[in-house]
């Protein structure tokens, strides 16, 4: 299924895509006891999503909406946790930051030993089409991090990579947008990652069953249009199953959380100088098959 999140009379309620990609079932309609929120819908599991299908296979007329008649929010608006985050997880990308001098952890090498792990606040989450508040950022260093964003369905602790994948209930597109100069000087990564809005994710989660394969998946940023990032998702250094292993090892991973799995090499700071995100910017991030957020910069 493709699900997403939409406002309705002041309120969230959630949607499924149909195949025809412009037509959308409403299930606060077509299934009024499921939840109008995505983490609750997330709870549900197997038990929600199979539900879901069911109401979508007898949906009447007035729970068919139009996609473009929508108001589209991110698809989990408000997260439980803060964004858990991958660092330096390409190769050519962890060579162009290792480079750039704004990395103030950086080693001998630009390849990790191991994933780096970093959160992104609550707050900092936005919708597919929703602006980036670089006035925000008042280093006038803001720069852009197209990545995939995978959604945990089933909690656990000490998940073995064999089993990483049955923990997945979907995927996501996102923005790890950041602050450069903000990254670099509080060392830690947090506040420069943490802005208000500096995480627009959508359009859609394409659930496991629905996804295929994440190796399959191709992600592409682009600037005003100018191609500036893709690459293949089969291309991390740490894939997914590494990712929630080493997570999971001592922290509890649940229901609705997100992880975003890093960026390919072509970032702003790859420039030489630096090409960082102005006002009036229009930047997109498409993951095949899961969809693409548009978001200008303001």
């Amino acid at each position: 299924m493709r699900l997403l999140t939409f406002k309705k009379n002041g309120a969230t309620a959630i949607g499924v895509v149909q195949q025809d990609g412009s037509s959308v079932i409403d299930l606060s309609i077509a299934a009024p006891d499921l939840p109008n929120d995505m983490n609750v819908l997330i709870d549900l599991w197997d038990e929600g999503r199979e539900k879901a299908k069911a109401a979508c296979e007898n949906a009447s007329d007035e729970a068919r909406l139009q996609l473009a008649d929508l108001d589209i929010v991110a698809p989990i608006p408000n997260p439980r946790r803060n964004v858990m985050c991958v660092g330096r997880n390409y190769h050519e990308h962890a060579q162009e930051f290792h480079d750039s001098g704004f990395d103030a952890t950086a080693g001998a090498t630009a390849i990790p030993d191991d994933p780096i792990i970093f959160t992104k606040a609550t707050t900092s989450v936005s919708g597919p089409t929703d602006p980036i508040p670089v006035y925000l950022d008042s280093s006038n260093s803001t720069d852009y991090e197209g990545e995939l964003a995978v959604i945990i369905g089933k909690e656990g602790r000490g998940i073995s990579k064999a089993d990483a994948f049955d923990h997945v209930y979907g995927y996501t597109v996102s923005n790890d947008v950041t602050a450069r100069t903000q990254q670099h000087k509080h060392k830690q990564w947090f506040i420069g990652k943490s802005l208000d809005g500096y995480c627009p994710m959508g359009p859609v989660i394409v659930t496991a069953d629905e996804a295929g394969h994440p190796d399959t998946f191709q992600l592409t940023t682009v600037v005003n249009g100018e191609t500036r990032q893709d690459a293949s998702v089969a291309d991390l250094i740490f894939d997914i199953p590494t990712l929630i292993e080493c997570i999971s090892a001592g922290i509890t991973l649940k229901p609705g959380d997100i992880i975003a799995t890093g960026t390919p090499v072509g970032v702003g700071i790859g420039f030489e100088p630096p090409v960082f995100l102005k006002k009036g910017d229009v930047v997109e991030v498409t993951i095949t098959p899961i969809g693409t957020i548009r978001n200008v910069v303001e």
